[in-house]
């Protein structure tokens, strides 16, 4: 692999080559789908977890850089211009070196892909030390002038909670799963989400609960005021494809 981004520090080539699976993302007030996330794949065959286990400091870089580039150009190829949804892109703060420089093979391949900047969300989370949160908020600062959308993911796992997103200000936050796994039988799930629901109405921040894998789930979050889901409820992932939301998962959402 060509290294891709000349802006970014000096490193090694990822050595693996990547393709991505696309799961929709629903807007339970519609039916329809808000966007599709890009989850990593090889393309071998390999789950993301053996992706990511090739992933080091050297090759970072490229790494994030390659996600970029397959996300939208699977995307494309997959149809996702045919509809108004939106991409959902993840992202490594840590290879992040220049957040100007470094988005601009991201801008180029849109553009000759024909997808515009605004439908781009990218997110981020803390699983590692992700560096000095000057540096973050430059990057959020950067891709906010840009027009992307700026999400947390797995809000409410580890340290991507209420001081990030204090700090960050991001446009959308992720429920991490561990929040909505069983919440119909847990109030103390319940009392959390409710609060999240209402500290995001009040700032203006979207939310989405991932992992939804039950009609229980699915039913009590939008009771509660969630109104986008994701999750084996509605789709399972699909490689290089745009999979449709399962019918009667809406059927029972309206």
């Amino acid at each position: 692999m060509t290294r891709i981004c000349t802006g970014c520090r000096d490193g090694a080539d990822f050595p693996v080559a990547i393709t991505m699976a696309f799961q929709p993302i629903v807007d339970t007030l519609t039916g329809g789908v808000f966007a599709y996330e890009a989850l990593l794949r090889g393309a071998d065959g390999a789950g993301a977890a053996e992706v990511l286990a090739r992933v080091t400091d050297s090759n970072r870089y490229a790494f994030d850089q390659a996600c970029r580039v397959s996300a939208i150009e699977c995307a494309v190829a997959a149809g996702i211009l045919d509809t108004p949804a939106l991409l959902s892109i993840n992202f490594l703060p840590n290879a992040v070196y220049s957040p100007l420089a470094c988005i601009q093979l991201t801008l180029s391949t849109a553009k000759v892909t024909g997808l515009p900047a605004e439908r781009l969300v990218f997110e981020f989370t803390e699983n590692e030390h992700m560096g000095s949160p000057s540096h973050v908020l430059g990057i959020i600062d950067t891709y906010k002038r840009i027009g992307f959308t700026v999400a947390i993911d797995d809000f409410g796992a580890g340290h991507s909670g209420l001081g990030m997103f204090a700090r960050f200000t991001p446009d959308e936050i992720k429920l991490d799963m561990e929040l909505v796994r069983g919440i119909d039988g847990d109030p103390r799930r319940r009392a959390i989400v409710r609060g999240v629901v209402a500290m995001c109405a009040e700032l203006g921040t979207i939310i989405v609960a991932e992992g939804i894998e039950t009609e229980g789930e699915a039913a009590t979050l939008r009771e509660l005021g969630v109104r986008y889901h994701q999750g084996f409820w509605y789709a399972r992932p699909a490689l290089a494809a745009l999979p449709a939301i399962c019918e009667s998962a809406l059927g029972r959402a309206a």
